[in-house]
């Protein structure tokens, strides 16, 4: 551990954590979800749950201590000063690498995304300095003067590429065109045998008719992003998105025949919202759930011939509410003309 280029003196008491090997074949847990909200990140019996299933690392994606603050700063600070005020919070964030990003209510307020009118550029600015200083992630966006949140990390033997939908969103272009970019890149570039891509709203349109997500915003560019993945033949992609209040499940089928599975436990924080089933999706829902305190969790073994990954929504008091489980071979897109 370096501060300012020098070795950092760590105290005798310090908890010290570190990650799989990512160069060898493991069986990594990796626990994930959104919306935590204030009432989440007090939760006792829910982190310590959390901490009771030993994950390598906790992914989050939006709406997890920022609370509505628009342009004042102070204000923003604050909500990350009364995160870490709950003791619930300190024990996870103290025993486990911690990832996040950002959705609406950690960057402006409900539902704004890109400059919104009444706001200056420097107002978002601030946002984004204040998100950076309260996590630890391996990187911010372009790390230059274009910012962002976005990141791509490797957890074991698991890619995980956590996306920023809200800093350069503008109609028709959700993600930006130097993003939508690095994402292709990167989604080529990565060697595990499965790929955690998140979204802090839901990929797909099914909930509130795909209300502040990408079939509203930019469905071209979502196509770009799904038929990319299919036309390189991408293994193990698994979709993961929030914002939209409670857990729910979804297939995503496709032209080719492939399906993508996109996992949204938004249920952090055990709030209510939009219904969480319909008797129109019975085809491609997986599961819905509301009013639950309930986070997502990925087994992944690489160990095996066909790696698996097996994913389960677990309540707060540690009961499996879900469980799928999903071969590499099946997660990859088929071969044109297959």
């Amino acid at each position: 551990m370096l501060i300012n280029g020098k070795p950092a003196k760590v105290p005798e008491k310090a908890s010290i954590v570190t990650l799989p090997d990512e160069s060898q074949p493991a069986r990594t847990r990796i626990i994930f979800g959104s919306c935590f909200h204030r009432w989440g990140l007090g939760n006792v019996q829910q982190a310590d749950t959390i901490r009771s299933r030993q994950p390598a690392a906790l992914v989050f994606y939006g709406d997890i201590a920022g609370q509505d603050k628009g342009k004042h700063r102070g204000l923003a600070r604050g909500d990350y000063i009364m995160r870490d005020s709950f003791s619930a919070w300190r024990k996870l964030a103290s025993s486990f690498p911690v990832y996040a990003t950002w959705d609406d209510h950690d960057y402006l307020d409900n539902d704004l995304a890109g400059l919104p009118a009444g706001y200056m550029p420097e107002d978002r600015l601030r946002t984004w300095e204040v998100f950076r200083n309260s996590w630890v992630n391996p990187s911010y966006g372009f790390g230059d003067e274009r910012r962002g949140v976005f990141l791509r990390t490797r957890i074991g033997p698991c890619d995980v590429i956590m996306l920023d939908t809200r800093f350069f969103r503008e109609k028709g272009n959700f993600l930006g065109a130097d993003q939508m970019k690095w994402l292709e890149e990167q989604l080529l570039d990565c060697k595990g045998p499965f790929i955690l891509l998140s979204s802090g709203t839901m990929w797909s349109d099914y909930v509130t008719n795909g209300k502040d997500s990408w079939g509203v915003w930019d469905p071209q560019g979502r196509e770009r992003i799904l038929g990319f993945i299919e036309k390189n033949r991408i293994p193990g992609v698994l979709l993961l998105s929030g914002d939209r209040h409670g857990a729910r499940g979804f297939k995503i089928p496709r032209p080719s025949g492939f399906r993508f599975y996109e996992f949204e436990p938004a249920s952090l924080g055990g709030r209510s919202g939009p219904e969480v089933t319909n008797p129109a999706w019975k085809d491609v829902q997986l599961f819905g759930y509301s009013l639950i305190y309930a986070f997502g969790e990925f087994t992944i073994d690489a160990t095996l011939k066909d790696p698996e990954v097996t994913f389960r929504l677990i309540r707060e008091d540690g009961k499996i509410l879900e469980q799928i489980d999903l071969k590499r071979s099946q997660r990859t897109p088929p071969a044109v003309g297959m």
